[in-house]
C-alpha cells in the first residue's frame, strides 16, 4: 500500500473509500465466520472502511458477522444495510431496522437501502426512512437495484430528494447503466454502489483481461477493480472471505491506468451504445 483510497462523497459532504467490503454469501456456513470476520477486519484495517451488508444476506448471518467484526470499532466503520421488499411497509421497514441494528451491534445504520422495487408502494417506504432519519437509526437512505425510470419516479415522491445512492451490478462485463443511469447519479450528487464488481469471479476467468492484466503486472480482479476506482461517484464492493485476497483487492487502489489502457478495456469490454436493461443478480 504506497497511497490512500479514492474517496467519493455524498451529497451532504460525508466521504466514503471508493473501494469497500461486500458480505453477500457471508454468515452462511458457522465454520467460516471466523476467517470471514478477519477478512472483513483485515478490510478495515487497510482503509477500505465501508461494510455493505442486508438482511436477505444469510437470512442476517452476514450482519451478524458484520457486527462481530465491527465490535469496538464501530466509529471506524461507515455501514451499509438493506430492507428486503417484501418487509418494506411503512412499519415493516422500521420493524426490519431495528431487527438489523440488533444484529449488527449497533445503534444507528449509515446508509440503508430498499433491496429492490417490490410491492409495497415507494411512498410509504420513504417516509419509514425519513422517520428512522428523524430518530438517528439510519444516517441516511437509499435504493438497490433501481433503473433510471425507476430513480425519476424516486424523485417525484415526498422526501424523494433525500435518496443518497443506489446499489446496481456493475462491472466490465455489465456496463450498460454508463448510458443513463450513472450520469443522471452524477448529476444529483449521487454515489453509485457497485455490487459484484467482479461478476461473482468470472471476470477473473476471462481471457482478454487475463492477457491484460499478465502484461500490467497485476492480476485480473485487481485490473477490474482499477477500471472502477477510474470512474467518478463510484463506489466498488467487493467480497472476499480471504484476508489475503481482501489485500489484494487494496492494492488495487494504487494501480494508475493510462488513458491506453482504458481504451483498451473499452476494446474487450464495449460501452453501451444504447440504453440497455438494468441487469441483476
Amino acid at each position: 500500500m504506497t497511497g490512500p483510497i479514492p474517496h467519493v462523497a455524498f451529497a451532504d459532504g460525508t466521504s466514503v473509500p471508493a473501494l469497500g467490503l461486500g458480505t453477500w454469501h457471508m454468515g452462511e456456513n458457522p465454520a467460516s465466520a471466523s476467517e470471514e470476520i478477519r477478512a472483513l477486519k483485515a478490510g478495515i484495517d487497510c482503509g477500505m472502511t465501508l461494510i455493505d451488508t442486508a438482511e436477505m444476506y444469510a437470512s442476517g448471518g452476514a450482519e451478524e458477522v458484520t457486527g462481530e467484526a465491527i465490535r469496538g470499532i464501530r466509529d471506524e466503520v461507515f455501514l451499509v444495510s438493506k430492507v428486503l421488499p417484501s418487509n418494506a411497509s411503512r412499519q415493516g421497514t422500521i420493524a426490519a431496522c431495528e431487527a438489523s441494528l440488533t444484529r449488527l451491534g449497533t445503534d444507528r445504520i449509515d446508509l440503508y437501502l430498499l433491496h429492490w422495487p417490490g410491492r409495497h408502494p415507494l411512498r410509504g417506504t420513504i417516509e419509514a426512512f425519513e422517520e428512522l432519519r428523524a430518530s438517528g437509526k439510519i444516517l441516511r437512505w437509499g435504493v438497490s437495484n433501481f433503473d433510471t425510470v425507476g430513480m425519476k419516479q424516486i424523485s417525484a415522491l415526498p422526501g424523494g430528494q433525500n435518496c443518497a445512492s443506489n446499489q446496481v451490478l456493475y462491472n466490465l462485463s455489465t456496463r450498460g447503466i454508463e448510458f443513463d443511469l450513472l450520469p443522471l447519479m452524477a448529476e444529483q450528487s449521487m454515489p453509485l454502489m457497485a455490487y459484484s464488481p467482479l461478476d461473482e469471479g468470472r471476470l477473473m476467468r476471462h481471457p482478454g483481461l487475463g492477457r491484460m492484466a499478465g502484461q500490467l503486472g497485476v492480476t485480473p480482479a485487481q485490473l477490474a477493480l482499477v477500471f472502477l476506482l477510474a470512474r467518478e461517484n463510484v463506489i466498488a464492493i467487493p467480497k472476499s472471505s480471504s484476508p489475503e485476497r481482501v489485500t489484494e483487492n487494496r492494492a488495487s487502489a494504487d494501480i494508475e491506468l493510462s488513458e491506453d489502457h482504458l481504451a483498451e478495456l473499452d476494446r474487450i469490454f464495449p460501452p453501451p451504445t444504447s440504453r440497455e436493461p438494468l441487469q441483476m443478480i
